[in-house]
């Protein structure tokens, strides 16, 4: 079962932080602000990756395939055997862009997908799988350069605000939005606390942010400003950022 976390929980003493494992051409990756060309390699396998901090506590591991989200390719086997192999709840997104490849996810043991652009473009779709499976196996990604949501990997600019967003998935019950903060994403330049307060206004459920976590102040800034939670990638692997996380 997926860590208990609702809005209408109290909010941890220490905001729950999800290991991200970005997995690109078969490797574990970060990227630098979401450009496939500046990449990180910090293991070779991602399976290994995962297996690295479910063996430090994780219970939630967040698997990006950003060949997908690029239509650069896939990693569809390598996430089966992360899956199959982990032990513990995993998440998954990156180019998901219809009710097929969500259910195919699904089917295959992946506890929860991870809709982006598709949420953006189709949003019925979103209506389609939480209707289907329950709002616990189904998450929206806002990923956004201010509060312009940026879409097909973060390479292009919607036009859409993340205030005109939010209504609509709240009416068709979504329950769990992560939002990125792509010029943060990667950098280690901390969290923007004015954004991300921002955006705890748009969205009264539940929170999970990204995008420059660097160190224990921002997950500091996480409980101040109520939110639930966030995925956390070079910080955890480069140890500006201990894990596992206390307060």
């Amino acid at each position: 079962m997926l860590p208990a976390m609702t809005a209408s929980s109290p909010v941890p003493a220490a905001p729950l932080i999800i290991p991200c494992v970005d997995i690109q051409s078969g490797r574990a990756v970060r990227l630098y602000e979401g450009d496939p060309d500046r990449e990180t390699v910090y293991f070779e396998s991602p399976l290994e990756a995962a297996r690295h901090w479910v063996g430090l506590g994780a219970g939630l591991v967040h698997l990006v395939d950003l060949d997908a989200a690029t239509g650069r390719g896939e990693n569809r086997a390598v996430i089966a055997q992360i899956v199959a192999e982990l032990g513990v709840p995993v998440e998954v997104g990156g180019g998901i862009r219809d009710r097929a490849g969500a259910e195919a996810l699904l089917q295959s043991g992946v506890d929860r997908v991870v809709i982006g652009t598709a949420a953006v473009k189709n949003p019925e779709l979103v209506a389609e799988l939480i209707a289907a499976h329950g709002p616990e196996r189904v998450v929206v990604s806002l990923d956004a350069r201010g509060l312009e949501v940026a879409t097909h990997g973060w390479a292009q600019g919607s036009g859409i605000g993340v205030a005109e967003l939010t209504p609509r998935l709240a009416d068709v019950g979504l329950e769990t939005l992560i939002f990125t903060d792509v010029t943060r994403d990667g950098t280690l330049k901390g969290l923007n606390r004015e954004l991300m307060r921002e955006v705890r206004q748009l969205w009264i459920n539940t929170l999970i942010v990204g995008g420059g976590v660097a160190n224990l102040d921002d997950v500091r800034l996480l409980a101040e400003e109520g939110i639930q939670g966030a995925i956390v990638g070079r910080a955890i692997y480069e140890g500006t950022l201990a894990y596992p996380v206390s307060l």
